[in-house]
């Protein structure tokens, strides 16, 4: 029942949608079915709201209503029977990707090639041990976790990276689980993803999808603050400023030709420009993946994931994102933007991620084994997944503040005054420990502590500045003094 009603109806409706996909379809359904029709009568009594939404989408102008999303299989592991005694229908809450695919097929595919829908993935990382176990406990008990849950991760981690559904025996999603709308989802079909994190039911408003405010729910905060990023931006603050000029519910959207004031978060990673359709994979216009210790090429981390962007290198995917740049911008303004942004990356990754990194390598052997039981654990996450990832961030989306005060700043300041003295003491307490072999990793940490100090990179840490550089740095301040003299 399902697969026919999602076939032929959203087969035929969805050309609205999606029109890259089905531009040979030409005459959608001419009523709307009768189960919908029920659907709505009965639903505008408890849950008005939802049918209005429904009422100011473009499903409903396609003749797609509630029945042509939610019609379930009896085989669905969330199936259920509703609607009135003797007239109940099959159907399920949740609206997967799988179900969207049946008239967004190619839309669907991009976003499951896509990091996006593997977000979920977190659920085992090192950011949710934090929640887990760090910050929480196992003090949420609910029928499909006995053993119970952390409160932190429901309502922290798993609402925008999504968690993993799960049915109870009666149907019924356990209330650990759903409700939830978190990008990488994994849903009772198996499938991941969430379009409803962008789309929001019922009107799944492209208008929205387009907003930037729509990103920040989950792109904000100390480790990728994405929105606060673009909100100083330039591009943020002539979108603020001029946002009603953007025509952003446009079914066309392309920049330079239907808008040109501001591009938003959708403009850049996923929007249609001249040369290129709209897509649905964000990775496939970023050149440089900020989100590890140390930046890496986004084909290196797809790689790692299983996913096609393995075979597509970093400089295809900065070309079109030059593409995108270009609808406003000259060569040179790219081009230059991009040594900038280059630079940045390369300076964080050389002087702190990779030094950072072999100096907690050389101090395992005098922590405390378990992760986060030692202050220097706090000290190092903090620098990569805080401050680094803000400064790169920053960089990449044209933030100064948050790439230097909040980024750059930051990292040099706890580097300095909080990581190297933690590792210094390690040092201290493994020399008087009365084993040998702390000892031996205590010396060895001090060498690597010596290294890095003593390199270009941090000499100036020991007053041991080279007179090269201690002569460029007093022509600068003369140079910049003098200019102001004439």
């Amino acid at each position: 029942m399902k697969a026919i009603i999602k076939s032929l109806i959203f087969f035929l409706s969805l050309m609205f949608l999606s029109s890259s996909a089905f531009s040979s379809v030409t005459e959608p359904p001419a009523q709307m079915s009768e189960t919908s029709k029920q659907c709505a009568t009965c639903h505008k009594k408890n849950n008005n709201g939802i049918v209005q939404q429904w009422g100011d989408s473009k499903h409903h102008r396609a003749k797609v209503g509630c029945y042509e999303c939610h019609a379930a299989d009896p085989g669905d592991k969330d199936a259920f029977l509703h609607g009135k005694k003797g007239d109940k229908k099959l159907i399920s809450i949740i609206v997967s990707p799988r179900d969207c695919a049946n008239c967004h097929a190619h839309e669907v595919k991009q976003t499951e090639d896509s990091h996006h829908a593997k977000a979920g993935r977190i659920l085992g990382s090192l950011d949710n041990l934090l929640a887990e176990v760090v910050e929480g406990n196992s003090g949420f008990v609910t029928e499909g976790f006995p053993d119970g849950n952390s409160a932190a991760a429901v309502n922290g981690c798993w609402q925008c990276h999504g968690s993993q559904v799960k049915v109870l025996e009666d149907g019924a999603l356990d209330p650990a689980t759903w409700p939830n709308t978190g990008i990488g989802r994994i849903n009772p079909d198996g499938s991941e993803g969430a379009c409803t994190a962008c789309h929001s039911r019922h009107s799944f408003s492209v208008e929205q999808a387009r907003a930037p405010e729509t990103c920040g729910k989950c792109h904000m905060g100390p480790d990728h603050p994405h929105i606060e990023i673009y909100n100083e931006s330039k591009h943020g603050i002539q979108y603020a400023s001029q946002k009603g000029q953007l025509g952003m519910d446009k079914s066309k959207w392309v920049p330079g030709e239907d808008y040109y004031t501001a591009p938003t978060c959708s403009t850049c990673h996923m929007g249609a420009t001249k040369d290129q359709d709209v897509t649905h994979d964000v990775g496939m216009r970023i050149s440089w993946n900020n989100r590890p210790p140390v930046s890496i090429r986004p084909e290196v981390s797809d790689k790692k994931m299983g996913l096609p962007g393995q075979h597509v290198d970093w400089e295809t995917r900065r070309d079109n994102m030059q593409d995108v740049c270009s609808a406003c911008h000259s060569e040179d303004y790219i081009e230059n933007f991009y040594a900038q942004y280059d630079g940045l990356v390369n300076l964080y990754n050389e002087k702190f991620a990779k030094p950072g990194i072999k100096l907690m390598k050389a101090a395992k052997p005098l922590m405390k084994p378990v992760k986060f039981s030692n202050k220097i654990d706090f000290i190092w996450f903090e620098i990569w997944h805080h401050e680094g990832r803000r400064a790169r961030h920053g960089a990449a989306m044209m933030g100064p503040d948050i790439t230097h005060w909040h980024g750059t700043y930051e990292v040099a300041k706890h580097f300095y005054a909080k990581f190297i003295p933690e590792l210094e003491y390690l040092v201290e307490k493994g020399m008087r420990s009365t084993s040998e072999k702390k000892q031996a990793s205590a010396a060895l940490l001090q060498a690597t502590i010596d290294e890095v100090l003593n390199s270009d990179n941090h000499k100036w840490y020991l007053g041991k500045m080279s007179a090269k550089q201690q002569e460029i740095r007093k022509k600068a301040t003369a140079d910049f003094k003098a200019q102001f003299e004439k």
